[in-house]
């Protein structure tokens, strides 16, 4: 990581950003985690989506437990903002960085919830 997307994540954790300009690599994963990173993107701050929202934007609904593998695998989880991710009936799911690192995440882009 470079010192500009340093500075990037500090502005987005002290609000002042809501969009990353990074020159993202994630050909890492196989072409499927690809296409759930790449939705993840299109994920507005602020707002959140399900996993079944995620499976449908890539044109495949009956993929929901293989996007929450893929979401799990997110080699970015800040800027890949996998953390706007909640389950169908609203509930806060896992996080990599834990439940308490999501829900201040969401806090941050000015979504409330509580454990």
């Amino acid at each position: 990581m470079n010192a500009g997307s340093i500075k990037q994540i500090e502005e987005y954790i002290a609000g002042t950003r809501k969009e990353f300009d990074l020159d993202l690599d994630i050909q890492t994963g196989t072409p499927f985690q690809q296409s759930v990173w790449q939705t993840l993107l299109t994920i507005p701050f602020g707002q959140t989506q399900h996993y079944g929202a995620i499976a449908d934007g890539i044109n495949n609904p009956k993929a929901v437990r293989a996007v929450g593998g893929a979401i799990g695998r997110n080699p970015i989880s800040i800027v890949i903002p996998c953390h706007r991710i909640i389950g169908k009936n609203g509930s806060l799911t896992g996080y990599s960085g834990g439940i308490d690192v999501k829900i201040k995440l969401l806090a941050i882009e000015g979504v409330q919830y509580s454990v």
